[in-house]
């Protein structure tokens, strides 16, 4: 659970009883474009990783977040919001896949198995790259992000809610005999942010 230890089944049930709440709550915050400190804080679950023989560096452990419900909420309602203006915009390439609402993986297997079936039946030969970045997450440059955004037309307040969003972030990890303070979170962005 996140450091508000509120589980979404609580915000479920607020929503029902009063359905625009949350959106009268968070909408000023993004028409802002302000996410409060409050809402960057997560607890950050420390757990090793199996099958090390020592645990005395930092790449034995891996780390949980848990970040604040009504956060997540919020990233959730903007999440959407940002790829309608990035599809408006153009700025999704036509083979995006995952990631986005309606641009599923399995979407992308099909076409992929498509393409090299009918290579196939031409007598020709396929093959197919994959990658994974590894890290990408962890080095997102915000003020470029940033300014690719503004410069691409993407409205300023969707901008500045991204920009404070992505800065002054803090963790709080979990493990024995840690600090029970947040300390702060340099650089990148979450993994499924």
């Amino acid at each position: 659970m996140g450091p508000d230890t509120i589980p979404y089944t609580v915000w479920k049930r607020v929503h029902l009883k009063a359905p625009g709440l949350l959106s009268d709550l968070l909408g000023p915050l993004l028409r802002l474009g302000y996410n409060p400190v409050s809402m960057k804080k997560a607890n950050g679950i420390v757990l090793d990783k199996s099958g090390k023989p020592y645990y005395d560096s930092p790449g034995s452990f891996g780390v949980i977040v848990l970040l604040q419900t009504v956060s997540k909420i919020l990233e959730r309602v903007t999440a959407s919001r940002v790829s309608l203006i990035a599809r408006s915009l153009k700025l999704v390439p036509h083979n995006q896949c995952g990631s986005l609402p309606a641009l599923l993986l399995f979407k992308a297997a099909l076409s992929l198995v498509d393409t090299v079936r009918t290579l196939q039946r031409t007598g020709l030969m396929a093959s197919t790259l994959f990658l994974d970045i590894k890290g990408g997450f962890n080095n997102l440059n915000t003020s470029l992000l940033c300014s690719s955004l503004m410069r691409a037309g993407v409205p300023h307040y969707m901008v500045a809610w991204i920009d404070s969003f992505l800065s002054l972030r803090s963790c709080h990890l979990l493990f024995q005999g840690c600090p029970k303070t947040f300390s702060p979170a340099k650089g990148g962005t979450l993994q499924d942010s």
